[in-house]
């Protein structure tokens, strides 16, 4: 929501300021300068950037028109943790298999749909919690473990972000090819009238403004967003790293939670009793 709500202040804000300053709104309406400026940066976005980061950048560009997530997201996360937790305790970490190895299969992960369509999270929880079932491993090692799958995970993960940053530096000077390109069109026209001479000479500038709008006001802007957003899954695949961390020390369920709890941001953390009361309801179930 806020990605269009941005983008209509930017187009408002240069195109109001412009029209009340006097400007000609037809004027801006150049698309071989459009075309120009696009189809370069499309071009240099794909010999730069292997398929399957494309691929994540047109994933995440929906995630970012879909949203974050929210306190309620991590309230579950951490509800579906006490619960796994709670079983292991209930029936040993050999109750715990059946969930564990086909988790879409599990009553527990069953409530909490969007944990499961979220394939790393998933799979990072699952594949954890086979090593600690193993019992071959010590806490620290464990923690090594967890921290190198999360730091590749979060280099992956911002390749998108990178690259279209990298097509938005370019874009002022593609603008400037454009530019160019226009001028050339004007001096091969100098011996028409001065009003044709200035619509083309006007037509060339708008290339540069297209490409400086466009690397500040649409495609970096984006490239933010895309990473701010990738903070955001590495904080969740963090939360479950506190967890996962705390329960494998021999902790109580609830105690290995409030580990989890008090790894996240305020803006997105669940309150004490808030968690508290969300477990006993889960424990009643």
């Amino acid at each position: 929501m806020f990605l269009f709500i941005g983008a209509i202040i930017v187009v408002g804000g240069v195109l109001g300021g412009y029209t009340l300053h006097g400007g000609n709104l037809l004027a801006l309406n150049q698309p071989s300068e459009l075309l120009v400026i696009g189809g370069a940066a499309l071009g240099a976005l794909l010999i730069a950037t292997p398929l399957n980061i494309i691929k994540k950048i047109i994933k995440q560009v929906t995630g970012v028109i879909s949203g974050g997530l929210g306190k309620s997201d991590y309230l579950d996360l951490l509800v579906m943790m006490y619960e796994i937790f709670n079983v292991a305790r209930r029936d040993g970490l050999v109750g715990l298999e059946n969930h564990i190895e086909h988790p879409e299969e599990s009553d527990i992960f069953k409530r909490y749909p969007k944990f499961l369509k979220n394939h790393h999270a998933r799979d990072f929880f699952a594949d954890t919690m086979r090593v600690i079932i193993s019992g071959s491993v010590q806490p620290h090692d464990l923690d090594d473990l967890m921290m190198n799958d999360l730091e590749i995970h979060h280099e992956d993960e911002l390749k998108p972000s990178q690259a279209l940053a990298a097509t938005a530096d370019s874009l002022p000077g593609l603008g400037i090819v454009a530019a160019v390109l226009g001028v050339v069109i004007t001096m091969a026209s100098l011996n028409g009238p001065p009003s044709e001479i200035g619509e083309k000479v006007a037509a060339a500038l708008v290339g540069t403004f297209l490409g400086i709008i466009g690397c500040y006001g649409f495609i970096g802007p984006l490239a933010a967003s895309i990473g701010a957003r990738t903070q955001d899954s590495h904080l969740f695949l963090n939360c479950i790293r506190h967890a996962l961390l705390s329960f494998h020390k021999g902790v109580a369920g609830v105690i290995a939670v409030e580990f989890a709890r008090r790894s996240l941001p305020a803006d997105v953390r669940p309150g004490f009793l808030e968690l508290e009361e969300a477990c006993k309801q889960a424990k009643r179930r």
